[in-house]
């Protein structure tokens, strides 16, 4: 395999040059730059990632920090991170940082403290005031895919106006009774949560609905939609006519309980979601959709933007969520509970 003195020598020049030729750092004529690239295609040589790390003082990797890998929107962002850091030829190094577990704390106090990487995107955290502040002091830039903008650069759909969207297309329907479900007090989502219910309540308020706003709690889960919704729909005096779902797996749980309950959707209740989760599909479930691959895509370029310019002032970056109809929605009907 050849190294860094098989280049220089094809190129005809010292090991110095060749190495910041490749490497970017330092100054290089543009003629010998080229001619030591085309030595290193020529001869196939592919920079380690130790030797990149003393010339330009990076190590060439990317740190990530969710708090799930196996759920639906964490795994699309983490491939869309992914994705874009090979392209990059950079490393990923991934911390799963499940809440209320020993592993997250030692995430926080430990792993992080080593800086084994040249900036960190940490996916859907709400961490509380201590990781916040550990979060800070690592001297890294710092992405944020979902969550606040005070401390770092965030990447995320525009929570309120897909919240908002949904129920104006409800309330375009004719329905005027509409609850919206999810995000419990202690819900890791909450600032999410936050943001999608501001969105209903402003859509309502604007149509003269304010008296109508009506919030059910429930986790951010598809068994927790579906209880939620299940006690809020076996109510036949105050039953709604349309839910919001603060996601899909919330909205799909409203979905199945109105089935069990011998409700038909969309002529008996119409639902809307935000996520156009996988599963989206598969129910038919009208939603606000995002793309979470491209998140990650976008939080890379960022993060990358901010290791090149370390002054560099903080980004938030608010991604339009886009309207998908499917048959979970439709005009309010006379008897809107009729089999």
């Amino acid at each position: 395999m050849a190294g860094i003195a098989d280049v220089a020598a094809r190129a005809g020049v010292s090991k110095a040059t060749a190495s910041r030729a490749l490497s970017g750092i330092g100054y290089v004529s543009t003629e010998t730059q080229r001619r030591v690239r085309r030595a290193a295609e020529e001869l196939g040589y592919v920079p380690s990632a130790g030797a990149v790390g003393l010339a330009t003082g990076r190590t060439q990797n990317i740190g990530v920090v969710m708090p799930y890998v196996n759920r639906w929107f964490f795994a699309e962002v983490l491939e869309g991170i992914q994705r874009a850091l090979l392209e990059d030829g950079l490393d990923l190094t991934l911390y799963d940082a499940k809440p209320g577990t020993a592993g997250r704390a030692r995430i926080f106090d430990d792993f992080l403290a080593r800086k084994r990487f040249d900036g960190l995107i940490a996916v859907g955290l709400e961490p509380v005031d201590r990781e916040l502040e550990l979060l800070t002091r690592i001297d890294r830039p710092i992405v944020s895919v979902v969550g606040t903008s005070d401390l770092t650069s965030v990447v995320a759909v525009d929570d309120d106006y897909a919240a908002r969207r949904a129920t104006e297309h409800l309330i375009a329907l004719g329905h005027r009774e509409i609850a919206f479900v999810g995000g419990a007090p202690t819900s890791h989502w909450a600032h999410v949560d936050r943001r999608r219910l501001a969105g209903y309540t402003l859509a309502m308020e604007r149509a003269g609905l304010g008296a109508q706003v009506r919030h059910v709690h429930s986790e951010v889960t598809l068994p927790g939609g579906y209880a939620a919704a299940a006690d809020l729909l076996s109510d036949t005096r105050h039953r709604p006519t349309a839910i919001v779902g603060v996601c899909d797996e919330v909205a799909i749980g409203a979905i199945i309980a109105a089935r069990r309950l011998g409700i038909q959707v969309p002529s008996g209740l119409s639902v809307v979601g935000i996520d156009d989760h996988e599963f989206a599909e598969m129910f038919a479930l009208t939603t606000l959709q995002q793309v979470p691959r491209d998140q990650g895509r976008s939080a890379v370029a960022v993060l990358l933007a901010e290791i090149a310019d370390p002054a560099r002032e903080r980004t938030e970056l608010r991604m339009p969520a886009r309207l998908v109809v499917r048959s979970s929605t439709a005009a309010l009907q006379d008897d809107a509970f009729g089999l």
